[in-house]
Order: structure tokens, then C-alpha cells, then sequence
């Protein structure tokens, strides 16, 4: 067996490993397998005898063209959302269920990080990579990398600003107009829309009910319930709520990029 046939063999090993590092990162499957892609072609062209820590050498250029990638990305976000480039998944059943690996809420978090936290946070709380190693792909001092983990994982585990009890009684309503818009249930999307809410309660049930809430998930908006709408994690808009009486009194659609840059989204556990 040749050198670059046995290369092959073991990025094969390591290339699934390495696909879920990407996506974490990326939360796009297209732009995960081109990074992952780059980092085998980066391989094939180095001397692999140098290597000691095949896997952590990986790890580490992945990492890297996946932060290039994340900053690239930074550079767009003033852009309006209809002037993205929408990013597709080679296979979409796959990207499903990647996604639902990871949390589609965990994914809309990770979207809102700066490209250096979500890189130490993903490289160092999901795959125990050391801080030291995180360092040296941020160009920050190990103390550096630890501050940006702590600052990401704040973020994605969340400060709710309203009691707890508050809290659940929030959740139970955006729970009911969720469960009650993918059912189609015109009737139980007024129950909890209040009569005087802006925009009014009947045109707001349909065009909840035509758009069918496939992909809405409840998340904390600035420490208070709200909702997210992130097909396959990609973050499209940001429902703010106001909730009083069991009922949803305001409600604000959210989708300049910039805006929804500034929103403080954290993950809500599933019930």
C-alpha cells in the first residue's frame, strides 16, 4: 500500500468525526463537507511522516478553514437576507438529521456567536479539545481562548430576565400557538392570541397557520420566551412576544440581519 492510498484510509477514518466539528461551526452541511474537503486536500499535499496526531492535525486545519469561513461570513452579515447566497445541503435528509443531533435550537445560538467563541466553544465543550490547542488556531493566549469558550457558553446556556414561573407560563402559550399552527387550528390560535394585538388576531392565525411552523422552535429572545424560525439551523426571523393573561399581546417579526445580530437568543430545553 502507497503512501497516499494509506492517507486516504485514514482521513476516511476521521472524516465523520471531522464533518461534525464543521457543522457545529458552519451549521451549514454544504459548507461542512467543503471545509472537511479542504482539509484532505491540505493532507494529500503535506509530508504525513511529520505528523504525529493525524486526528488532532485534522481537527486543527479544519478548524481553521472553518473560522475563515465564519469571518467571510461576518463580512456579509450587513447584507439584506434576501441578498445572501442561501446555503443548500448536498443531501437535505442528511442535513435533517444532523441538525436534529445537534438541537436546531443549540444551532440558532451558535449562528448569534462571534467567530472566535463559537470556534472555542465548539472545538473546546463539544470535543474536549485543550485550550492550548484552541489558542493557537484563534491567535489568542490560552487564557484568551478560555474567555471566549466562557463568554459563548453564557450565551448558549442563557439569563432569563423574568421569574422561572413567569418563565413556564410564557412557554405554555408559544408551546399552544406552535402545536396549534402546525395542527391548523385556526380556533386554538385565537385562544391565545389576545382580541386587541396588533396586526389582529385573525390574520395573524392565518398566515401562522399557512406558514405551518415546521421550522419554529421556542427560544429565550433577550431573557424572555419568544420564537425562532431556523430551517435546518439557518436563522430566518426571531418572533419577540409579549405574553400577559395567557395570552400573546404583541408580537414582533424580526428578519434584518442586523437586528437579529443584536438579539440575545439562548437555548430552551425541550419539555
Amino acid at each position: 500500500m502507497d503512501e497516499q492510498q494509506w492517507l486516504a484510509e485514514q482521513f476516511e477514518q476521521q472524516r465523520g468525526r471531522l464533518r461534525g466539528v464543521a457543522y457545529r461551526m458552519l451549521g451549514s452541511l454544504a459548507e461542512a463537507e467543503d471545509a472537511v474537503q479542504q482539509s484532505w486536500l491540505k493532507l494529500s499535499r503535506s509530508d504525513a511522516k511529520g505528523i504525529e496526531n493525524l486526528a488532532g492535525w485534522l481537527t486543527t486545519v479544519v478548524a481553521r478553514v472553518c473560522l475563515d469561513m465564519l469571518r467571510s461570513r461576518e463580512s456579509r452579515r450587513e447584507e439584506p437576507l434576501e441578498s445572501q447566497p442561501v446555503k443548500s445541503a448536498h443531501n437535505p435528509e442528511d442535513e435533517a438529521l444532523l441538525a436534529d443531533s445537534v438541537g436546531l435550537a443549540m444551532l440558532v445560538v451558535l449562528e448569534t456567536l462571534e467567530p472566535a467563541e463559537r470556534l472555542a466553544f465548539v472545538l473546546h465543550d463539544m470535543f474536549g479539545m485543550p485550550f492550548d490547542d484552541v489558542a493557537r488556531i484563534v491567535d489568542r493566549s490560552p487564557a484568551a481562548a478560555r474567555q471566549l469558550a466562557s463568554r459563548a457558553r453564557r450565551r448558549v446556556q442563557g439569563s432569563p430576565a423574568i421569574p422561572e414561573s413567569n418563565l413556564a407560563r410564557q412557554r405554555e402559550v408559544v408551546d399552544a400557538y406552535l402545536a396549534a399552527a402546525r395542527a391548523g387550528d385556526f380556533n386554538a390560535l385565537l385562544a391565545v392570541l389576545d382580541p386587541n394585538i396588533r396586526g389582529g388576531p385573525e390574520a395573524i392565525a392565518e398566515r401562522a397557520i399557512k406558514a405551518g411552523a415546521r421550522a419554529a422552535r421556542p427560544a429565550l429572545v433577550n431573557g424572555a420566551v419568544g420564537i425562532v424560525i431556523a430551517p435546518r439551523g439557518q436563522l430566518l426571523m426571531v418572533l419577540q412576544l409579549k405574553i400577559a393573561d395567557g395570552k400573546i399581546i404583541e408580537m414582533d417579526a424580526i428578519t434584518d440581519p442586523a437586528r437579529l445580530g443584536q438579539l440575545d437568543l439562548a437555548v430552551l430545553s425541550t419539555p
